[in-house]
């Protein structure tokens, strides 16, 4: 990354990471989850996995504004409001634990979590009744508490994947319902001193490499059937809570 490197990232360390932000926001823009949790997994490899959780969030917003238009008539506002009303309170809690007690015991224990349900869905477990106002909204209570660590996405998206929504409002919907967290985690890291120059830094520097992927990713996705969108969400699931797990493990 040279003199601008953010964070005194070595060069082979910003190399990884342009090929990490590349990575993780094409599996953003085909799935609509999975940014933050990949690029902070990544991130953990070779520095503070704190500044990347601030830089994500902030990253994510970005990307959000330019999906906007090819998303906007597909997003479930219903669904998505209940889970807001949510983290509304799970958010500051997360981030309060996370700036006190660290990412890895929250990591682990979502992780866990999530691959249990990776398990069961796979298995093909769904909803024989769709979850109402209040599941939805207990949703978003977790969803918020597990943002403090940057994987507030994966339990929205075990969620979703056991229920019957159609690939293209799973994406949508996501993908709304994730900015408005961010919105809201933004300012709680800022209270809190996770939020610096830096982060501001290193979102610029990483956008490029982000745009690149998302717009690959999106493609990737008009050309995905329902079935295979499905597969993919559990498997990427999985392979989160993995990584989760093993960073709180090292």
């Amino acid at each position: 990354m040279g003199l601008s490197a953010p964070f005194d990232l070595s060069p082979l360390a910003a190399i990884w990471m342009a090929f990490a932000c590349f990575g993780a926001a094409f599996v953003r823009g085909y799935s609509g989850f999975g940014f933050a949790a990949l690029v902070v997994s990544a991130a953990s490899l070779v520095t503070d996995p704190l500044h990347a959780v601030a830089v994500v969030i902030l990253a994510d917003i970005f990307l959000t504004a330019l999906q906007a238009r090819s998303i906007w008539r597909h997003i479930d506002w219903r669904r998505a409001g209940y889970l807001f009303i949510g983290c509304l309170a799970g958010v500051p809690v997360g981030v309060w634990a996370i700036s006190t007690i660290g990412t890895d015991p929250a990591r682990a224990a979502i992780s866990v979590f999530i691959l249990i349900m990776c398990f069961v869905l796979w298995r093909g477990f769904r909803f024989t009744v769709q979850p109402g106002a209040a599941a939805h909204t207990g949703i978003g209570v977790v969803s918020g508490l597990a943002n403090g660590a940057a994987v507030g996405g994966l339990p929205v998206a075990a969620f979703f994947a056991a229920q019957t929504i159609p690939a293209a409002a799973f994406r949508a919907t996501t993908i709304a319902y994730f900015t408005a967290l961010d919105l809201w985690t933004l300012p709680n890291m800022l209270l809190a001193g996770m939020f610096s120059a830096q982060t501001v830094v290193a979102t610029a520097w990483a956008l490029p490499f982000m745009l690149a992927g998302l717009a690959l990713g999106s493609r990737r996705f008009h050309a995905t059937s329902p079935a295979e969108f499905r597969r993919f969400a559990i498997l990427l699931l999985a392979v989160l809570s993995v990584l989760g797990l093993l960073r709180a493990a090292l």
